[in-house]
C-alpha cells in the first residue's frame, strides 16, 4: 500500500494554502517586525505608510478586538508588541494591502525609533541573571548523593547542541475570509487546526464556533507548525474582521527564518560515575534550555527532555534539572524530537568520554546498561516489552559489527588522509502527549448511498502519510477497496477540539478514533445484513466487499448492503472518540505513566572523513528498528530515511548562528546549509525487528516519526572517532553541530 497523495504531489495536483484559488477583494498582508533584539518603542509613525496608494490599514496591538496575546501554554507572547520588543522580527504591525508589493513599500515609510537595552543569547547568561520562563524541574531516582562513593569510576563534562531550522518547504501563512453571521474562515499551514481557532478567538474577541479552521495539508511541519502558525493566522482573521474582506498572508522566507523559532539550542554540565564491571551508578546533569523572548512550548519541550534524559539504559541513581532560560531570541519552540534529542546527546556523550578516558569502545558500556523488562524510569514508569537488547543483538548480528569494527581498523592503517569512524547509536523513545489531556482524537465517519466513504480526522497530513494509514484502518475494518474512501480536510467545524498532530502520535489517536467509528458502522450493517439474509449477526462476516454467510458467498455486495441499509433508515454515520488508557503523570511527586508504549532501535553510523579538508561522508546507516506490526513499511521506512537524514543535518552542518546583538546571520539558504543529495548517507538500511507491537498502537503499529530522528546522532560521534583515531592530541568536546570547520579545527588540535 503505497502513500495514497504520491501521485497528486508528484503531478503538482495537490492543493497547498498558496493553491487555493483567493476571492475576489482580496487582500495582501505582510509584517512590520522589530529591526533590534531588545528594547523600548520610543516612537512610532505609520502616517506615511497608510497614506501610499494601495495601502487599506495598518495593524497595531491597538488595534485588536479581543487580548493582545498568542502565549498557549504561558500567557506571555503578545501578538503585535506593545511598548518594548524582545528579539529581533517581533511583530509590531501588520500592513494590509492591495499587494503584497505595495505592503512591503509601506514597510519602508514607518518611522520607528528605540531605547536599546542589553541583548542575552547565551542560556547560562540568561540563568545567572535569574532571567527563566518558568522555574526550573528535576527528575530523580535512588540516592545519588551518595551513590557516588560507590563508582570506580567518574568523568564529567559539558555538552552543547545547536538549534534547528525547520525549513518547511511551505513557510507559515493563513487566508482568512468572512463568511455568514459575523464568523471568520482560516485556512491555515498549521498543525493544530484547534490552536489556531483557540487563538484567533482569543485575538478577535469572538466564541471559537465563529472561527472555522481548514487544513487540506502541510508542506511540511516538523513541529515549527505545531504552535507558530497561530500567531501568523490570527493576525490574518484579524485584518480580515476589521475590513470584513479575505486577506492572505504568506510568509517570504527570509521573514519566516527570522520571525520563527527553531529547535532549542541546549547547553549542559554532566557528571557519570561507573563500577568496574561498567555498569552506570549515577548520572547527574543540569540542562539550560534556550527558549528565547517567549514561552511558546518551551516547558513542554524541557519536560521531554527531563523524560528522555536517559535514553535507553537503565540507571538506578539520576538526578536530571533543567532550566528553561528567557533570551532575546525568537521564541524556540517544538521541532522532530521535541527535546529528546538534546537530552539524549548529553547521556551519549558522557558514556563516550568515559568510554574514551577509560580506554574501551563507547558500545561496551552502552551494551551493559540496556533498560531490561520491568526497570523504572526515573519518572516512575516500569519498562515493559522492552526490545533495545534485541536491537542491539540483532543488528550486531544481522551487520556483524565486529567486522565492521576490524575493517575500519584495517582502513585507517592504510590511509594517512583519510580515516573512518563508526558509532552505535541506540534509542528509546516514549509515545504520548506528555500532558495527558492531549491525548484524545475524534473521527466522523459517513458512508453514502452508493458504498463510497468520507473521513474526517483531526490529524493533518504533512507528508508523513497519515491520510494513507486512515485510509487502510478504514479498508481493512470494512474489508473494502481503499479507492472507496475519502479522507477529508481536516475542519473545526467537523472535528472539534482536535490535539495538534504532533509526538508521533498523530495516526494512533486518530486511527483508533477511526477505528471506534468504523467498528460501530460494521456492527449496524452486519446487523442489517442478518435481517436481510434472515440469520444471526454471528453468522455474518464482510470480506472483499462481499456479505458471507457461515461463510458462504451471498448475492449481498458491499453496495447493495450500503443501499438496503440506507433505505431501511439505518445510520451511516459515526462519531469515533478515542482517549489512551493508562497513562497519568503527577507533576507534584514527578511521578507516573505518561507514556503508552515506547520505540526501541539501534543504528550503526559509519563516516570516512578527508583529514586534509575537514570534509566527511556518512558511508552507511544501517538500523534495526522496532516497527511493532507495521501497517504501511513503505511509509514507515520513508519516515526512518528522512527523520535519518535530518538528524544528521542537526549533529553536523545545520548550525544556527546569532551576533551578540541577537540577529540572524544564518538567514538564508545561502548562510544555513541543510543536507542534500551529496551529503545524504551512500546507503540507509533498515531492518525491522522481528516482534508484536503494542495493543495501544494502531493496529499494533508503533509510531514512526520523531524516533528515527535520533539515529542521526550517531553520525557526531562516528565523526568524533575518525578524528581521534587521526589526532592523537585531540581532546574530546561535545558541541554540535560538528561543521567541517570545526572537524579541521580538531583534526590539527594540540594537547596544552
Amino acid at each position: 500500500m503505497n502513500n495514497i497523495d504520491s501521485i497528486n504531489h508528484v503531478t503538482g495536483k495537490s492543493v497547498y494554502l498558496d493553491d487555493i484559488l483567493i476571492q475576489k477583494g482580496t487582500l495582501h498582508a505582510v509584517v512590520f517586525g522589530s529591526s533590534i533584539a531588545h528594547g523600548k518603542i520610543t516612537h512610532l509613525d505609520i502616517s506615511k505608510a497608510e497614506e501610499l496608494l494601495g495601502v487599506e490599514k495598518i495593524l497595531t496591538y491597538k488595534d485588536v478586538t479581543g487580548q493582545n496575546q498568542i502565549g498557549g501554554i504561558i500567557e506571555d507572547e503578545p501578538l503585535f508588541a506593545e511598548h518594548e520588543v524582545h528579539f529581533q522580527g517581533q511583530p509590531i504591525a501588520l500592513i494590509v494591502a492591495k499587494d503584497e508589493h505595495t505592503a512591503r513599500k509601506a514597510i519602508t515609510l514607518i518611522d520607528i525609533k528605540f531605547e536599546e537595552f542589553e541583548v542575552v543569547i547565551d542560556p547560562r547568561i540568561a540563568k545567572e541573571k535569574g532571567l527563566l520562563l518558568i522555574p526550573p524541574r528535576t527528575f530523580r531516582i535512588g540516592d545519588i548523593k551518595n551513590a557516588w562513593s560507590k563508582c570506580d569510576y567518574i568523568s564529567e563534562g559539558r555538552v552543547d547542541s545547536g538549534g534547528q531550522e525547520h525549513l518547511y518547504i511551505e513557510t507559515q501563512g493563513a487566508y482568512a475570509y468572512p463568511i455568514d453571521n459575523g464568523s471568520i474562515k482560516i485556512h491555515s499551514s498549521t498543525q493544530g487546526p484547534t490552536a489556531v481557532q483557540k487563538t484567533a478567538s482569543k485575538v478577535l474577541g469572538i466564541p471559537m464556533n465563529r472561527i472555522e479552521v481548514d487544513v487540506a495539508r502541510l508542506g511540511g511541519g516538523f513541529g515549527g507548525k505545531e504552535d507558530q502558525a497561530s500567531g501568523f493566522a490570527a493576525m490574518a482573521a484579524l485584518a480580515s474582521y476589521i475590513l470584513q474582506r479575505p486577506v492572505k498572508l504568506s510568509l517570504h522566507r527570509l521573514d519566516d527564518m527570522k520571525m520563527t523559532g527553531k529547535r532549542h539550542p541546549y547547553s549542559s554540565d554532566y557528571k557519570i560515575g561507573l563500577s568496574k564491571d561498567l555498569k552506570i551508578i549515577a548520572f547527574q546533569t543540569t540542562l539550560y534550555q534556550n527558549g528565547g523572548a517567549a514561552a511558546d512550548l518551551s516547558p513542554a519541550i524541557m519536560e521531554r527532555t527531563l523524560f528522555h534524559s536517559t535514553n535507553a539504559y537503565y540507571i538506578p541513581n539520576t538526578e536530571v534539572t533543567t532550566y528553561s532560560c528567557k533570551t532575546n531570541l525568537p521564541p524556540n519552540t517544538a521541532f522532530r524530537g521535541f527535546g529528546a534529542p538534546q537530552g539524549m546527546f548529553v547521556i551519549e556523550s558522557a558514556i563516550a568520554r568515559a568510554a574514551n578516558e577509560l580506554g574501551i569502545p563507547t558500545r561496551t558500556i552502552q551494551e551493559k546498561n540496556f533498560l531490561t523488562e520491568n526497570d523504572e524510569f526515573q519518572y516512575g514508569q516500569i519498562a515493559k516489552s522492552v526490545n533495545i537488547g534485541n536491537c542491539f543483538s540483532t543488528a550486531s548480528r544481522l551487520f556483524n559489527i565486529e567486522k565492521i569494527d576490524n575493517d575500519i581498523k584495517k582502513f585507517n592503517q592504510e590511509n594517512s588522509l583519510l580515516k573512518k569512524g563508526m558509532a552505535i547509536m541506540p534509542i528509546c523513545f516514549g509515545i504520548s502527549f506528555t500532558n495527558t489531556s492531549m491525548n484524545q482524537a475524534r473521527a466522523l465517519v459517513h458512508i453514502y448511498q452508493d458504498g463510497s466513504i468520507g473521513i474526517s480526522t483531526g490529524a493533518i497530513e504533512m507528508g508523513q502519510g497519515v491520510n494513507t494509514k486512515m485510509a487502510q484502518v478504514a479498508a481493512k475494518v470494512f474489508s473494502i477497496n481503499i479507492k472507496r474512501i475519502k479522507l477529508e480536510s481536516t475542519n473545526t467545524s467537523r472535528v472539534a477540539n482536535t490535539s495538534p498532530t504532533a509526538a508521533s502520535s498523530g495516526a494512533d489517536l486518530n486511527g483508533n478514533a477511526v477505528l471506534i467509528a468504523c467498528n460501530e458502522l460494521l456492527k449496524r450493517l452486519k446487523e442489517s445484513a442478518a435481517k436481510i439474509l434472515e440469520c444471526s449477526i454471528d453468522e455474518i462476516k464482510l470480506q472483499d466487499e462481499q456479505v458471507l454467510k457461515n461463510g458462504q458467498v451471498t448475492e449481498l455486495s458491499w453496495e447493495k448492503l450500503i443501499i438496503k441499509s440506507y433505505l431501511s433508515r439505518i445510520c451511516l454515520s459515526e462519531n469515533g472518540h478515542y482517549a489512551t488508557p493508562i497513562i497519568h503523570f503527577d507533576k507534584s511527586k514527578e511521578k507516573g505513566h505518561p507514556f503508552a508504549y515506547h520505540v526501541y532501535g539501534t543504528a550503526i553510523v559509519t563516516i570516512t572523513l578527508d583529514c586534509l579538508r575537514g570534509t566527511y561522508e556518512v558511508d552507511n546507516v544501517q538500523i534495526v528498528h522496532d516497527f511493532g506490526n507495521s501497517i504501511n513499511p513503505t511509509i514507515d521506512k520513508g519516515q526512518i530515511e528522512g527523520a535519518v537524514v535530518q538528524g544528521i543535518g542537526w549533529m553536523t552542518m545545520e548550525e544556527i548562528s546569532f551576533n551578540k546583538d541577537g540577529r540572524l546571520l544564518s538567514n538564508s539558504l545561502s548562510t544555513y546549509k541543510v543536507p542534500d543529495i551529496y551529503s545524504a548517507p551512500k546507503a540507509i538500511e533498515c531492518h525491522a525487528l522481528e516482534t508484536v507491537g503494542p495493543e495501544l498502537a494502531i493496529l499494533k503499529s508503533k509510531a514512526v516519526g520523531e524516533p528515527p530522528f535520533m539515529y542521526g546522532i550517531g553520525a557526531f560521534f562516528a565523526i568524533q572517532n575518525a578524528i581521534e583515531t587521526f589526532n592523537p592530541n585531540y581532546k574530546l568536546d561535545f558541541d554540535a553541530p560538528l561543521t567541517p570547520e570545526k572537524v579541521l579545527m580538531r583534526l590539527y588540535e594540540k594537547n596544552v
